[in-house]
């Protein structure tokens, strides 16, 4: 082999440590983001998981969900969830989870908190963002087009601010976060796939980890990572919820077709933990605990809120296991556990029997 020629060997190892693709050999994707969690939770001093408590939870949380006959299904049950299943959706559902972080509010009186009128009703939280995207529709602002979002060429920010529109005098949190999001899909998915999120899912090849990789790599407002004891760490909540939100809407199949949806996590939010706490499965140490009882905001970034997440994520993947391991039948996976539970401790709130408040962190990530 002459100096000019490329040693083909070198380039195949090259290729397997990158996961890209080469002679016969394929690597398969993987966000991390599973074993960056069982690192936090072996570092982890202000957060620990009750085994006995995670194995109860595991029992409680499948009986539960077999006698709602809780599944993917569940996902389109909800009046606010689109029903069509075709591209529309899948640039709703991008929309939806581009924006879907930090609706909690400071307001003592919730009936003065950020709100949405839609259809005679008030949304709020989560629900107020997708009420609004329907009321822009249904206004005939094609907010979900991606083209509609590029400065200078879409809408303005002014009618954005319009889509996002308050029933109370509290706008929604972190509104300029929300608009420089907008802006940065739109800029990007013109740039690298054509103004598709079509084209974006399909470059993924039908892997829920491949499209994780794929948004977190080129939109850096998905890019979910925080420093923990000197160790980068992955969390990407958006963009594993993007995945899991196209599975459960179109069922696993067409667009929500994925052949690994086992490497997708729970969605580091501060409602899981919440309810990971009130199942008896996380406990606080007691400066933590105080804290979050005490409605204090916890820092983006800081080490009580990466264990807090990474935590929270490793405790999902032990009650999956644990289901796992005593209903061998159990069709079951960390998405459909981090829905169940979502669900479930948004009904404590409305019946007012939460034993615990959630932490308090303003960010853009969840």
């Amino acid at each position: 082999m002459s100096d000019s020629e490329p040693d083909e060997e070198l380039l195949e190892l090259l290729r397997k440590s990158l996961g890209i693709n080469g002679g016969n050999a394929q690597k398969a994707p993987d966000t991390r983001v599973l074993t960056d969690a069982e690192y936090i939770y072996n570092h982890s001093i202000d957060v620990a998981l009750d085994t006995h408590g995670t194995k109860a939870a595991a029992t409680t949380i499948w009986k539960l969900m077999q006698e709602k006959e809780y599944s993917f299904k569940t996902w389109s049950e909800h009046s606010l969830h689109p029903k069509s299943k075709d591209e529309s959706t899948v640039n709703f559902i991008f929309l939806m989870d581009l924006l879907n972080f930090c609706f909690w509010t400071e307001q003592s009186d919730h009936t003065q908190r950020f709100a949405v009128e839609y259809q005679g009703r008030r949304y709020t939280g989560y629900w107020s963002l997708v009420a609004a995207i329907h009321r822009a529709l249904e206004e005939d602002i094609l907010i979900t087009t991606p083209s509609s979002w590029v400065e200078g060429t879409g809408y303005s920010d002014e009618v954005l601010r319009h889509v996002f529109r308050s029933a109370t005098a509290e706008q929604i949190p972190l509104l300029d976060h929300r608009i420089r999001c907008i802006r940065e899909a739109g800029r990007i998915l013109a740039a690298d796939f054509e103004a598709s999120v079509l084209k974006l899912v399909s470059e993924a090849n039908n892997s829920a980890a491949a499209l994780v990789n794929l948004l977190v790599s080129h939109l850096p407002c998905f890019n979910d990572t925080a420093i923990f004891e000197s160790r980068p760490l992955r969390f990407h909540k958006r963009a594993q919820i993007f995945v899991a939100d196209l599975w459960a809407c179109f069922e696993g199949q067409s667009f929500g077709s994925f052949d690994d949806m086992d490497k997708i996590t729970m969605f580091a939010d501060y409602r899981i933990p919440q309810m990971l706490h009130s199942l008896g499965c996380l406990r606080y140490s007691p400066s933590l605990e105080s804290h979050v009882r005490n409605l204090e905001e916890i820092e983006s970034g800081c080490s009580w809120e990466v264990q807090l997440r990474g935590c929270s994520i490793w405790c999902v993947e032990l009650i999956r296991r644990e289901i796992a391991r005593r209903y061998p039948k159990a069709e079951i996976n960390a998405v459909l556990i981090d829905f169940f539970l979502y669900d479930s401790m948004k009904e404590k709130e409305l019946e007012g029997t939460e034993t615990i408040p959630h932490h308090r962190t303003r960010s853009m990530w969840y």
